[in-house]
């Protein structure tokens, strides 16, 4: 373990190096695109693509519609660096894995993460298309990042997480609503590790916990950032009704389509809440 600390540690100064020599500028914000959100980057302007294959300690995206590049560029004048695609545990890939690019991005000088994710709805107030702001999440079984030694340069040992979303943020994205028009829940996101999908009595279970959507990233990420000092900002799509909620069996495909179905408003909506970080 301590030896792939190591490693982990030697590739977060590497890949920042190898970053930071082939873009122009450091923005501000960092963004991890879900499951078929990536459209979103056809809206960059002067894109520059760095493919994950080539920057150090990067994973392969596998995931279906994970496309595996790091986006630079402005998205309404607005400058981003943007993942098309993140890596999971349930690709067999280790929780350091999947929280390597967000130490990166806090290494390179980077201030706000902004996490999405395709997401299964647990409350039966939202529909297939519901955009959920996060404003927490359970994850009481999931694998910490933190686990092993402490990197005292990164954060504390025992990172406070009461403020794992930043509050500022939520106002901004509630205005960014309005202004847009799009319609906007809030709730909390529950992470399982996938991936199958969970059961009915799981549904319930974290229903009774207080989630009110369920999904197979985001939390490892979200737990990095907050130890390293990013602030955070989470938007799920709730591309489907989790098991039991309805009586209908579940497939990706549908979480693929609903994603593109609403990407127009999802587009507008992160594009504004970006304008604003």
């Amino acid at each position: 373990m301590e030896q792939r600390l190591m490693i982990h540690q030697k590739n977060i100064v590497l890949a920042t190096e190898y970053i930071s020599e082939r873009i122009p500028s450091i923005p501000r914000t960092a963004l991890i695109l879900g499951s078929g959100l990536g459209p979103l980057t056809e809206n960059l302007v002067d894109p520059l693509a760095l493919d994950y294959d080539d920057i150090p300690g990067f994973m392969q995206a596998t995931a279906i519609s994970h496309i595996g590049r790091l986006l630079h560029g402005t998205l309404d004048g607005c400058p981003i660096l943007a993942m098309q695609g993140r890596f999971h545990c349930y690709e067999g890939y280790d929780v350091l894995d999947t929280a390597f690019p967000v130490r990166v991005f806090a290494a390179l000088g980077m201030k706000n993460l902004f996490v999405t994710n395709a997401a299964g709805g647990i409350n039966r107030e939202f529909n297939d298309g519901a955009l959920m702001l996060i404003r927490d999440h359970i994850a009481l079984f999931a694998n910490s990042p933190l686990c092993g030694a402490n990197f005292e340069e990164l954060g504390l040992r025992f990172p406070d997480m009461t403020y794992a979303y930043n509050r500022d943020f939520w106002q901004i994205a509630r205005e960014a609503a309005q202004k847009t028009g799009v319609k906007l829940f809030e709730g909390i996101y529950a992470y399982a590790k996938g991936p199958q999908y969970e059961t009915p009595a799981e549904i319930r279970a974290l229903a009774a916990l207080g989630a009110d959507a369920v999904g197979m990233s985001t939390v490892g990420e979200v737990t990095a950032a907050r130890h390293c000092g990013l602030e955070v900002i989470g938007l799920s799509c709730i591309t489907n009704m989790a098991a039991g909620v309805i009586d209908k069996p579940l497939n990706h495909e549908e979480v693929l389509a609903t994603s593109q179905r609403v990407s127009h408003d999802f587009c507008r909506l992160v594009t504004e809440i970006i304008k604003e970080l």
